[in-house]
């Protein structure tokens, strides 16, 4: 509520109408099989309304809605919009998130037994979700690959997501992950970067834990509407260029703070252990070379003709810097350093 703008109440019928759609797809989820086993397990009330409130409290679903009610009007460009024009696009997106089931899943079942032979299984998932287009049990709804990836960006399940390569261009999942395992590392660094750009943009998660870190007791004791607004403008406050545009939104970071996790699970004296090496080192050369008219060429020679000790000492003299002026991004009234990684 606080976040839908001071214009807005509770004696607004467009407030009240989408409050009520959060509401009810809230009970369908508690109202669930699994759900209801869970809470029920640690129950310390009789009536399962009651435990649910509990839950609700002690897992602090107030500030859970409050970040990704700010997070949503980022990603769909709501924050100049009226109120009245906001809340309910927010209230659908929170709605369709909340709401989205599992449908059944396929399996092909390979047997050897004198020949080949292929079985499709179904399999019902309770948790699991394919990303793609997906037919229900019915054969009649459909669960798309828009809202899996838009459940993914939010802090409801699924929590995982497993992807092919297919993944590493053109998608954001950094609203609500930081982390990436690479079941295989890609043969060059450009498609590294590109993977684990989809976790590294514009307000991500990361970012967010560490001005929340750093400033998120002040904005509450300053009472503001967007407790999430006010610690960026902090964090902005005390950048030594408040109008670079980096800083706070892409780059921030505090003493024991989040990161952008990168995990290679590689077995000892595998192929991936000894191209993680090479691949860090070209990484570190690519960023250097990045915006050049002839990126492989000039990375192809650093990396073979230059000694490391001298690509260290060459990085800050060849680095671009790729943030906007504060004219340029003000005037056009674009965010900040809205670059894609």
């Amino acid at each position: 509520m606080r976040l839908a703008g001071a214009d807005a109440t509770l004696e607004q019928p467009f407030v009240r109408d989408a409050a009520a759609q959060v509401a009810w797809s809230f009970r369908a989820l508690f109202n669930q099989p699994e759900a209801m086993a869970m809470l029920r397990a640690g129950a310390s009330h009789e009536r399962y309304w009651q435990r649910v409130l509990e839950y609700s409290i002690e897992g602090g679903l107030q500030a859970v809605l409050d970040e990704y009610v700010h997070v949503l009007r980022d990603l769909h460009g709501l924050f100049d919009r009226s109120a009245e024009e906001a809340v309910p696009r927010l209230a659908e997106a929170i709605r369709d998130v909340i709401g989205l089931r599992t449908s059944s899943l396929r399996v092909d079942e390979i047997r050897l037994d004198g020949s080949l032979e292929v079985e499709t299984q179904s399999l019902r998932g309770h948790f699991a979700m394919r990303l793609g287009s997906e037919s229900s049990e019915e054969g009649e709804a459909a669960v798309r690959e828009e809202h899996v990836r838009a459940a993914f960006n939010s802090p409801f399940r699924p929590f995982v997501l497993a992807t092919t390569s297919v993944g590493q261009e053109g998608l954001d999942f950094h609203p609500y992950c930081h982390a990436v395992v690479h079941w295989n590392l890609p043969a060059n660094p450009v498609d590294l970067e590109q993977r684990e750009g989809r976790v590294h943009r514009y307000k991500g998660h990361a970012i967010r834990k560490n001005v929340a870190l750093a400033h998120g007791l002040r904005a509450l004791a300053d009472g503001a509407s967007d407790p999430w607004e006010r610690v960026f403008e902090l964090a902005r406050g005390e950048a030594a260029d408040p109008d670079h545009g980096l800083v706070p939104y892409w780059v921030y970071t505090v003493p024991g703070g989040a990161a952008i996790e990168r995990h290679v699970p590689a077995l000892p004296l595998s192929r991936d252990r000894a191209q993680l090496e090479a691949l860090r080192r070209s990484l570190a050369v690519y960023r250097m070379v990045f915006g050049q008219p002839r990126q492989d060429d000039l990375l192809a020679y650093l990396v073979q003709q230059v000694q490391s000790e001298e690509l260290e000492r060459l990085r800050p003299l060849l680095r671009i810097d790729l943030a906007p002026p504060p004219s340029a991004a003000e005037g056009v009234g674009l965010p900040k350093a809205s670059l894609d990684g």
